[in-house]
C-alpha cells in the first residue's frame, strides 16, 4: 500500500521567515522589468549608486550606535527622571532627542519609571522626542538633506518633547491625563533587543566579552537594518522621480503659507516608513517642488506617529493619553514646519 503521508511544503515556513522588505526590494525591479527592462536597470543602478554614496554615513552611524549600546549608555536615561518635574521634562526631552535608542527599545524602562511614580509629563517629553532623532539618523539626514536640516530637526525633536511635557504638566489633573496607565501594560518590543546593561556605563567596553559581543551584534543588526530600508527608499525615490509629476507635488505640497505645512503633517502621519527611509523620499519630494516647511512637518509628524513609536506608547497608556500623544505630534509638526519655513 502506498504511503499517502504528505511532506509539508517548506515554502510557507520560508515565507514566514523571510523579511518582507527584502522581498519587496527584489519584487519592484522584477515587476518593472516585465514592462520596461531599461527602466528596471536604471532604477537598480540609481538605488545602488545612492546607497554607495551614503555608505560612509551609514558606517559611521552603525559604529556610533554599536559603541553606545556596548557601553551601556542607555543607563544614563534614568538620570533624566530624577529631581524636580520641570528638570525632568527638560532632561527627558533632550535625552529623547539625542539618545540612540528608539521608543520601543526602552518600553521596559519607561514602564518601570511610570510604575514607581515618574510623572507622565517627563515620559511624554521623552516619548515625543525619542523617535525623531538619534545619532544615526542625524548622520544620515545631514548627509542627504544637509546639516542645517538635521540640526533643525533635532531642535524640533527637543521642542516637540518640551511642548508635550509642559502641556501634560499643566493639565495633569484633567480627564485626559489623570490615571494614564493601562491596568496591565503590554511590554512587548518591536526591536527584539537584548536586555540592556545595568549600572554605570563602561566606556572601554572592549575589556569585557559580553560588551564586545553586543558591539558586534548591534553593529551587524543596524547595518542590515539601515541598508535594507535605505535601499527600499532609494528604489521608491527613483520611481517617484521618474513617474510622479513634479507639478502634482508642487501643487499639493509646494508654495508658501500654512496649507502645504498642514498637508505635510497630515500626509506624513500615515505615509511614514521610518525615519531613515523617509530621508531619500523627502529629498525626492523637495526636488519635485515640496516646500521646506512641508518637508519638516512631514518628518516630524511621521516620525512620532510611525508604527514602532506609536506602539510603544499605546502599549503602556490608555487611549485618551495616546490621543493626546498624537495631538502633540501633529501640533508640534505644524509649528516645526512654520519655524523651518521662516528660517530657510
Amino acid at each position: 500500500m502506498s504511503d499517502t503521508t504528505q511532506t509539508p511544503s517548506p515554502l510557507p515556513a520560508l515565507w514566514r521567515r523571510t523579511d518582507k522588505v527584502w522581498l519587496l526590494i527584489a519584487a519592484i525591479p522584477l515587476g518593472i522589468a516585465l514592462f520596461d527592462a531599461p527602466q528596471a536597470l536604471d532604477t537598480v543602478t540609481f538605488a545602488l549608486g545612492a546607497l554607495a554614496h551614503t555608505a560612509p554615513f551609514i558606517l559611521f552611524a552603525v559604529l556610533a550606535v554599536a559603541y553606545l549600546k556596548a557601553t551601556g549608555a542607555e543607563t544614563l536615561l534614568a538620570r533624566a527622571f530624577e529631581g524636580r518635574e520641570t528638570r525632568m521634562i527638560l532632561l527627558a526631552a533632550m535625552a529623547g532627542g539625542l539618545s540612540p535608542f528608539c521608543s520601543c527599545e526602552v518600553i521596559p524602562f519607561i514602564a518601570a519609571m511610570l510604575a514607581i511614580g515618574a510623572p507622565l509629563s517627563a515620559v511624554m517629553a521623552f516619548w515625543l522626542a525619542s523617535p525623531l532623532m538619534d545619532p544615526a539618523m542625524f548622520i544620515i539626514t545631514s548627509g542627504t538633506l544637509g546639516l542645517d536640516f538635521a540640526i533643525a530637526k533635532t531642535l524640533a525633536a527637543v521642542g516637540v518633547g518640551l511642548m508635550g511635557g509642559f502641556c501634560v504638566k499643566l493639565f495633569a489633573n484633567s480627564a485626559v491625563f489623570v490615571d494614564p496607565l493601562r491596568e496591565k501594560p503590554q511590554t512587548s518590543s518591536c526591536c527584539c533587543s537584548k536586555k540592556p546593561f545595568s549600572g554605570q556605563p563602561v566606556w572601554r567596553f572592549w575589556t569585557e566579552l559580553p560588551r564586545r559581543e553586543t558591539f558586534v551584534s548591534t553593529g551587524r543588526t543596524n547595518a542590515i537594518f539601515l541598508a535594507k530600508w535605505l535601499l527600499l527608499a532609494y528604489i521608491l525615490e527613483a520611481l517617484m522621480l521618474t513617474h510622479v509629476p513634479a507639478e502634482s507635488i508642487a501643487r499639493l505640497l509646494g508654495g508658501e503659507g500654512l496649507w502645504p505645512i498642514l498637508v505635510g503633517a497630515l500626509v506624513g502621519a500615515p505615509a511614514y516608513l521610518n525615519g531613515y527611509a523617509a530621508v531619500p523620499l523627502i529629498d525626492a519630494l523637495l526636488q519635485q517642488g515640496m516646500s521646506n516647511g512641508a518637508a519638516m512637518s512631514f518628518v516630524v509628524a511621521g516620525g512620532v506617529s510611525c508604527i514602532p513609536a506609536a506602539v510603544a506608547v499605546w502599549a503602556l497608556v490608555k487611549p485618551r493619553v495616546f490621543a493626546g500623544y498624537i495631538g502633540f505630534a501633529l501640533s508640534g509638526a505644524v509649528l516645526a514646519g512654520i519655524a523651518w519655513s521662516l528660517a530657510a
